[in-house]
């Protein structure tokens, strides 16, 4: 698909400025799991989990030193080539990474895990939510959970320009789900290059029922008016999340969902 290969160009252009940003960050702190993520999470020490879309791994050798046993799963194979560079030079023992198209890891990947975990800008890059439900069914055990955590949809819609001057004007319609063109990627922890990637809108909905109609059961819905990333000119507010003050209480900028698999 010329949208995903031109993606996995795209992101693979970040890998080296990515691994080097985040081994500082994890060699000055043991985790980077936003308060948020720790909170929801709770216990997971011994569980087995497959992280998906996992960059360069800085989440997952969190998710690892919390004592899970984690599998990281991306698209590019810079990320994999720099996530286990990155675990072997921190001492990560419990941890493993491969590469995979997440819309093709069904038919290539048939272990069995506790948990699915993707989190933080994750979505926006699938361009077939049912194959996705379906493929997190198929990787959990009986009994296994996914969490999820991502941009609310309902932030989405809106021009990221003016937000910051506490204006609300549709720039992306929540019911298109064509994939919007854009000519830069990067800018969290790389500097901005030029590439040329592709992003799907999705509605609350387009998580949900295919959730639902893969067979698992959601057990918790919850929304924030923060976020886990800068979208320009934000106030850090503390535990890795950003807001507009104007907004609080106001928008919701992030969810979080928990979903089980439940033998019936």
């Amino acid at each position: 698909m010329k949208e995903i290969e031109s993606n996995k160009t795209a992101w693979g252009l970040l890998s080296k400025d990515h691994y080097e940003h985040f081994k500082k960050v994890l060699m000055e702190n043991e985790s980077l799991l936003s308060s948020v993520v720790e909170k929801e999470l709770g216990d997971i020490s011994g569980k087995t989990i497959i992280h998906l879309q996992c960059n360069t791994g800085a989440d997952s050798i969190s998710l690892a030193r919390k004592g899970a046993i984690v599998t990281g799963v991306d698209l590019v194979p810079e990320n994999i080539y720099y996530a286990k560079k990155m675990a072997e030079e921190l001492g990560i023992k419990n941890i493993d990474f491969f590469e995979s198209d997440i819309m093709e890891l069904k038919e290539n990947h048939n272990k069995k895990y506790d948990m699915v975990f993707t989190t933080e800008g994750v979505l926006i890059w699938l361009p077939d939510l049912n194959k996705w439900a379906e493929t997190v069914k198929h990787l959990l055990n009986e009994n296994g959970e996914l969490y999820l955590l991502d941009s609310h949809p309902f932030f989405l819609t809106f021009d990221e320009e003016k937000l910051k001057d506490n204006k609300l004007e549709i720039k992306y319609p929540y019911f298109v789900r064509e994939p919007d063109c854009f000519d830069t990627i990067g800018g969290y922890a790389s500097d901005e290059k030029k590439a040329v990637t592709y992003e799907w809108m999705y509605k609350i909905s387009d998580i949900i029922n295919p959730l639902a109609g893969a067979g698992l059961t959601i057990e918790n819905f919850n929304e924030y008016d923060c976020l886990f990333f800068n979208t320009g000119e934000m106030e850090n507010c503390g535990n890795g999340y950003y807001h507009y003050p104007f907004f609080d209480s106001k928008l919701p900028f992030t969810f979080s969902l928990r979903a089980r698999l439940i033998k019936r």
